[in-house]
């Protein structure tokens, strides 16, 4: 029978006074009984406008059909056609302003829980499947892929998929690129990662770690070694700063050194290699999902009070209505319409507090949200003793300074041709984060997969 309800069966989650202190996994998951109940949610939209929404372009009500069945592993494999990464999918994409956006049910209720049915499928395979992807036979061309994130991922899983011989080639000493070093555990654990990692290996997708493209060896001796095509999925792992007075100061952090000491280098187990700063008072500037990623991992790293200090409104916050739901409820105290002016330091050259502005909405600017504006006079001090910077990042230039041809945007962002991700140097793709800045992991994906599409059709001729 259909399930006419207009809201969502609930996501079963940790207590939030438990899952502020520890780093386990939030989200608990549904039940056989909630997947299949929220799967009859689905109303087989003919024109499945769902799918249109999803950046790269999976068959929803297709697998959703079969989650209503019961036939879990079958809306696994309906999935993993267009996703080499469902059980991250299914964890971090925002799917309310994607697939579920467009979801006919959302208009006199909620939409259906997409991403919590993909999630579930995804667990339900690894779980009870053991078997390993059949490895395709050698089409005889070799690929390069630089970065193992999210858009490198994902187009050396489509291309191995195809019988090429695709070497992924990671800065780091762990595969993930950003599943691993930004998202926290809590979030996203590392061996759901990890997992889908060793499906692209035994597909026959090498990953050789600690090797700095650029440094390591250039794009230039890449196709000297054999290599007819390479794909740029490097990220965009250069961190901003304000360029105020007091960012050198000890207990002052960008978000991506906190997360990485803390995601992957387990800066909060005792004893840890690469321990961190515990800060009791903690200000994170910013507004996006990596500034509630901070300001969660820090309350986890027993800080009294954490702020989240924004100069817009709630209502222009950048981060996902779920993460910003979860920060309150785990008693992050949100500080909007202020901007710091100064971080304020003791005689030892460490933090003790950062003096900020009020803030007001004036006109719209270029992308459309109000500008804010300064309230003269409003100057205040914010009692920390720890300021985490999560204002944005943008590529490294090593790559682009390395590369003879390759042009990029002033910003560092490498130009491409929108639909195949073709850069200014023939031979030469890229995707992700390198072109687009900071953005989401599943448009990360997509780029990846229409890379993949393109470099098949210049070696091959043929259409993926």
């Amino acid at each position: 029978m259909p399930n006419m309800s207009l809201k969502k069966n609930e996501m079963p989650s940790q207590e939030p006074q438990v899952r502020s202190r520890n780093f386990e996994e939030v989200a608990l998951g549904y039940t056989e009984e909630q997947a299949i109940d929220e799967a009859r949610r689905c109303l087989n939209c003919k024109n499945k406008p769902c799918v249109g929404g999803c950046p790269v372009n999976i068959m929803i009500p297709e697998f959703i059909a079969k989650m209503a069945e019961g036939d879990f592993e079958g809306a696994y494999q309906v999935i993993a056609k267009s996703s080499a990464l469902p059980a991250v999918c299914g964890r971090v994409c925002p799917q309310e302003s994607q697939c579920e956006k467009y979801c006919v049910r959302g208009i006199k209720g909620e939409p259906v829980g997409i991403g919590r049915l993909e999630r579930f499928a995804a667990d339900w395979h690894n779980e009870h499947v053991s078997e390993a992807p059949i490895r395709p036979g050698s089409n005889g061309h070799k690929i390069a892929v630089i970065g193992s994130g999210p858009s490198g991922l994902t187009c050396a899983g489509d291309l191995a998929r195809l019988g090429y011989e695709v070497t992924v080639f990671e800065a780091l000493h762990t595969p993930g690129g950003v599943l691993v070093y930004g998202i926290p555990e809590f979030r996203l654990p590392k061996a759901i990662v990890q997992k889908e990692i060793e499906g692209l290996k035994a597909m026959g997708v090498r990953i050789e770690t600690n090797m700095v493209i650029g440094r390591s060896l250039s794009i230039d001796e890449l196709f000297e070694e054999g290599f007819e095509a390479v794909f740029i999925g490097s990220g965009a792992g250069l961190p901003r700063f304000m360029n105020i007075p007091g960012e050198n100061l000890k207990g002052v952090y960008s978000a991506n050194e906190f997360l990485t000491r803390v995601n992957l280098m387990k800066a909060y187990l005792p004893g840890s290699d690469t321990p961190i700063q515990r800060g009791k008072r903690v200000a994170v500037v910013g507004g996006g999902n990596v500034a509630m990623d901070a300001a969660r991992c820090a309350k986890r790293l027993g800080a009294e009070e954490v702020y989240i200090v924004y100069r817009r409104s709630e209502a222009e916050l950048p981060a996902r209505a779920e993460e910003v739901e979860h920060a309150k409820e785990e008693g992050i105290v949100f500080k909007l319409l202020n901007n710091p002016k100064e971080i304020l330091g003791d005689e030892t050259g460490s933090v003790r507090g950062m003096e900020c502005l009020e803030m007001e909405l004036g006109e719209p600017d270029a992308s459309g949200r109000r500008r804010p504006v300064e309230k003269q006079g409003s100057e205040f001090v914010l009692d920390v003793d720890c300021v985490i910077m999560a204002i944005g990042t943008s590529p490294n230039p090593l790559i682009k300074s390395t590369t003879e041809g390759l042009e990029t945007q002033s910003w560092g962002g490498i130009i491409v041709n929108e639909e195949t991700g073709l850069t200014s140097r023939p031979g030469v793709y890229a995707g992700g984060d390198a072109v687009t800045g900071a953005a989401t992991v599943i448009l990360a994906m997509g780029a990846g997969k229409a890379a993949a599409k393109a470099i098949h059709r210049q070696l091959s001729g043929e259409e993926a």
